[in-house]
């Protein structure tokens, strides 16, 4: 797998309170870094995705993913925020602390996203990367980190 993460994708000391503005960041941002081309777009993927299910995981993380026709360039961002976002409707009810997105175009739902999702989910069975995650302050490791992690 490629590099999916850049350092510019992880935005660190955000002080959202709700996952509706969590969603809305990485949807605008999507645009910018360039992922996409359609914000909204990116946001009504989002939206539905979690009306399937909650995508809160455990220990404070999630795994929030769109797919869409406006996503013309698979990739991951990682948001991490100051205070729990309490909303989110975690497995084991813990308010989140990280949410590692993917944003993934729709022609590569089921090869790409498939793969992403099982290697972050891999990741996140990892108490080592966890923590790592949590802790480190440095973009430029954590995208390093992460790309070697999807390359393994």
């Amino acid at each position: 797998m490629g590099e999916f993460m850049q350092a510019s994708n992880v935005y660190m000391h955000l002080d959202f309170q709700t996952k509706e503005e969590a969603l809305r960041h990485l949807s605008d941002n999507a645009i910018s870094i360039p992922l996409a081309d359609d914000s909204e777009a990116v946001l009504a993927a989002f939206h539905a995705r979690e009306e399937e299910g909650a995508t809160g995981m455990v220990e404070g993380f999630a795994i929030p993913h769109a797919k869409s026709d406006c996503i013309h360039t698979a990739g991951v961002c990682i948001q991490k925020f100051e205070n729990p976002i309490a909303d989110w409707g975690s497995l084991d009810g813990s308010p989140v602390k990280v949410a590692i997105a993917l944003l993934i175009p729709d022609s590569q739902a089921s090869t790409t996203h498939i793969k992403l999702l099982s290697k972050i989910a891999v990741m996140l069975m990892d108490e080592g990367f966890r923590d790592f995650i949590r802790s480190c302050e440095d973009a430029e490791r954590i995208a390093s980190e992460i790309n070697a992690r999807l390359a393994a």
